[in-house]
């Protein structure tokens, strides 16, 4: 404790995952402006971590999933925010730590527009401090996770849901396709490396292409910073192109080669896709 006190302290649930925080970022810069001597604190889940720091949205961070128990110690949180949900149930959390204030929506009040423009109009409003929902970038992991040749195009075979799940045979025709005039990579979690193994297989790419199940979240954001196109499923890997502003091709179905070259022709097309 200093001579002036303790320090006032911030709290922000945002307890989704990659994308949501994402999303966040341009808010959280915002709240940071706004609140210059408060330490801001992150309740999140444990894997946004790297997150934390590429975006230095937060001085530190609370492994918190969903809307579980807060593991807050010490004194109530100045002011607790609820970048998390827009309903009472994700202020419950935040109520049981007993802040003296509380910033968020509820349904009666929620405004129509993207997430990130909401969560900067809540912080705007709530603090009085302008925001830009354009602000997301992200910082350049460091060191670069090292590739040798050019850009990579990144193939992401995961997805958050197995309704947006591609076949196997979708990963691979694009793949392969690419791969005849440019560096592939294939990315994933542990639990899709074989997926991956049999897209690479199916493509004709060798074994060190597939990354997936070896690479954590400074990695895989390492690898869609310095790609020349993203392909994916997954919403959070999109979001984190967006965040690189690496053009990204969007898909829940099968984007053609002939797609795939528009936007790799075009670097500042991010393509949705969505084929049966």
């Amino acid at each position: 404790m200093s001579a002036a006190g303790p320090r006032l302290r911030a709290l922000v649930l945002c307890a989704r995952g990659v994308g949501d925080l994402i999303v966040a970022v341009p808010a959280m810069r915002a709240m940071r402006r706004a609140l210059p001597h408060h330490e801001i604190v992150l309740a999140a889940p444990e894997e946004v971590d790297a997150l934390v720091e590429l975006s230095g949205v937060a001085d530190r961070l609370i492994p918190t999933a969903g809307l579980g128990p807060i593991d807050w110690t010490g004194a109530p949180p100045d002011v607790a925010v609820d970048l998390h949900g827009m309903t009472w149930r994700s202020k419950e959390p935040l109520q049981a730590l007993s802040p003296e204030r509380i910033v968020g929506y509820d349904a009666q009040q929620l405004p129509r527009g993207h997430d990130a423009q909401r969560w900067c109009r809540l912080v705007e409003e709530a603090f009085g401090v302008p925001t830009d929902p354009s602000d997301g970038a992200l910082a350049q992991p460091w060191p670069p996770r090292p590739r040798s040749g050019g850009r990579p195009v990144v193939v992401h075979v995961g997805a958050t849901t197995p309704e947006a799940r591609w076949p196997a045979t979708r990963f691979a025709t694009v793949a392969w396709a690419v791969g005849r005039h440019r560096d592939v990579v294939l990315t994933g979690g542990e639990t899709e490396r074989a997926r991956a193994m049999a897209v690479g297989a199916l493509a004709g790419l060798p074994g060190s292409a597939v990354l997936a199940g070896r690479t954590d979240l400074r990695d895989l954001a390492s690898l869609v910073a310095g790609a020349e196109l993203v392909v994916t499923g997954d919403p959070d890997v999109a979001q984190l192109a967006s965040a690189y502003r690496t053009p990204a091709i969007v898909v829940s179905g099968g984007p053609t080669p002939r797609e795939v070259d528009d936007v790799l022709v075009d670097a500042s097309k991010q393509l949705d896709v969505w084929l049966s």
